[in-house]
């Protein structure tokens, strides 16, 4: 069964919860995404739900009210479990899931990642959640030790299912799902739809609704360019020529193999660009700090795996360059989509070789226009000036757990003192983690900051604090 448009787009149309309306609007949803449109009425009729969508698309926000509208906040017992490919994404859907339910009180929610001690994570669902989220690894390690017990859950969603399969998580997701009710409501929302996808969910789903939203609107925004590259050796320096020729604020270039992604990093940087590399083999503290530096304006451009791209919460990225063309025409439009977010114009700019040709054919068939190689820019560019960063991260060393919180960061930095002063339009984004807190300032008032947050004191305590450098 497939569903079709709704007719309207307001929240308010919708069988929901008032105080979750209410709280949508002061969070600056306007009306629905049309992946919303689509999905939320089925997901709030009880229905499986099978959604295809893009980065971008709105997917978290409609699982995320089905999930709420559907909680029993006075029964506090695991009764919605979310799964995710990487940590990355595990935080950002949970941070989504406390954004929508601010208007709710008392709910848990409870992340449960691997990269993280395994021994706390038993001490917080010993006290209890009523939503679970997490990657396959780390729950099936939990339910197999029996810390975490799903008799309640009610409603399971696989996110991303397509990178889960991709990641090799069949095994743990067989696992963790034979261990839940069969009386349950399952979603499945995955970018692209391989045959896997189609026979884990007949396997685990009643009756599926099948929703799909077309990227042609999208895509309309988005404008591609394709290069034609000889070799290895010519495809760096079309990159550097694109780059140079494209000095936005933010950019990610996608390969293919976390080896290809850390030496283009290292010879990008070797060149003068404000650049981070984020891959696999990165530890998951470096992985962490990497997207937290670009998310925050510290890097200008981020070379990235798309496995590990799959946490990126970007909203103004303003170019993707593909260094090598994907495996997969549907990766290639779920690439792309992250630039032109929002409505607003998006530029991506894709590499390819002889070998690569039959892919571009793809991509043709797929976007159903014919694909025009271009003239690479003039080496003229070379000479210009790399794109720098505003922005840099400082890291202190005190969290959650020590009481830190953004106003007390901001507060420190901007309080009046002998000597200069930060104001506070110098100061960037602040997230504050369980033992660590980051903070992004402008370049210009580096040392003042670093001073201001080292003599000063915060919670009546001082904190040790570092600059992080690329």
């Amino acid at each position: 069964m497939t569903a079709t448009h709704s007719s309207s787009r307001a929240f308010s149309s919708l069988n929901l919860h008032q105080d979750l309306v209410k709280n949508l609007s002061t969070l600056g949803y306007q009306e629905m995404t049309p992946i919303q449109a689509l999905s939320l009425p089925e997901m709030l009729a009880g229905k499986d739900v099978i959604a295809q969508g893009q980065t971008g698309s709105g997917k978290t926000a409609a699982f995320g009210l089905a999930l709420l509208e559907k909680l029993q906040v006075k029964r506090f017992r695991i009764q919605s479990m979310v799964l995710c490919p990487t940590r990355e994404l595990a935080d950002q859907v949970a941070k989504e899931i406390r954004k929508l339910a601010r208007a709710v009180h008392n709910i848990k929610v409870l992340t449960l990642c691997g990269g993280t001690p395994f021994g706390p994570q038993i001490g917080s669902l010993e006290h209890g959640a009523h939503i679970i989220v997490g990657t396959p690894g780390r729950i099936e390690e939990h339910v197999i030790k029996g810390t975490l017990k799903l008799d309640d859950l009610n409603l399971l969603i696989l996110d991303e299912a397509d990178r889960m399969l991709e990641m090799g998580f069949e095994a743990a997701l067989d696992n963790i799902i034979e261990r839940t009710p069969l009386e349950r409501q399952t979603l499945l929302f995955s970018a692209t739809f391989p045959k896997q996808i189609q026979v884990i969910s007949e396997s685990i789903m009643t009756e599926p609704v099948m929703v799909k939203v077309s990227n042609s609107d999208d895509q309309a925004k988005i404008s591609q360019q394709f290069f034609h590259v000889e070799n290895d050796e010519q495809r760096f320096e079309a990159l550097r020529l694109i780059l140079l020729t494209n000095p936005v604020e933010s950019s990610v270039i996608f390969c293919n193999t976390k080896k290809e992604t850390q030496a283009v990093c290292t010879k990008l940087h070797d060149d003068g660009f404000s650049v981070l590399a984020l891959h696999g083999d990165l530890e998951q503290r470096d992985r962490d700090q990497t997207l937290l530096r670009f998310a925050n304006k510290s890097a200008a451009i981020l070379v990235a795996t798309d496995v590990a791209a799959r946490g990126l919460d970007i909203d103004a990225l303003d170019l993707v360059v593909n260094y090598h063309i994907a495996h997969d025409s549907e990766v290639h439009i779920h690439r792309i989509g992250r630039t032109g977010r929002a409505g607003a114009q998006g530029k991506a700019i894709s590499l390819f070789s002889d070998k690569e040709s039959y892919k571009v054919g793809l991509i043709e068939d797929t976007l159903e226009q014919v694909i025009k190689p271009e003239l690479l820019p003039s080496t003229e560019v070379l000479n210009n000036t790399r794109t720098q960063a505003k922005m840099t991260t400082i890291q202190i060393d005190g969290g959650k757990k020590q009481k830190v919180r953004p106003g007390d960061i901001l507060g420190a930095l901007t309080a009046k003192s002998t000597g200069a002063e930060v104001n506070g339009k110098d100061v960037g984004k602040i997230s504050v983690l369980d033992n660590k807190a980051y903070v992004a300032v402008n370049k210009k008032v580096l040392k003042i900051a670093l001073r201001k947050l080292s003599t000063g004191k915060m919670k009546g305590r001082s904190f040790k604090v570092r600059h992080l450098t690329l």
